[in-house]
């Protein structure tokens, strides 16, 4: 597969993302990624943008790490295990300086 560009939106960031994933799979990541942010953000009143990234990168680890322990059985979000890494790695994409 070749990769494309794809423009995703995140806390109000437009980042390009490169990448051999369907465009719709890493629009629905990008959302999930947001609203998992601004959760995050909403119940920790947490206002600064890398403290947000990094709590939400955690609780999201935590989700990864509890399905690949069998101690769920499939992910809350309706994303399965595979999902959660690319989410992972979009969000580790957004986070790094030359994805801006």
């Amino acid at each position: 597969m070749t990769k494309r560009s794809v423009s995703v939106v995140i806390r109000g960031h437009e980042f390009r993302i490169r990448s051999d994933d369907d465009p719709e799979l890493l629009h629905r990541v990008a959302a999930y990624l947001d609203d998992t942010m601004a959760e995050v953000e909403e119940r920790t009143g947490t206002i600064d943008s890398l403290d947000v990234a990094l709590l939400t990168a955690l609780n999201l680890a935590r989700e990864l790490v509890s399905i690949r322990e069998g101690r769920i059985d499939r992910p809350t979000s309706g994303l399965d295990p595979a999902r959660l890494h690319s989410l992972i790695e979009l969000a580790e994409s957004a986070l790094a300086p030359e994805a801006h």
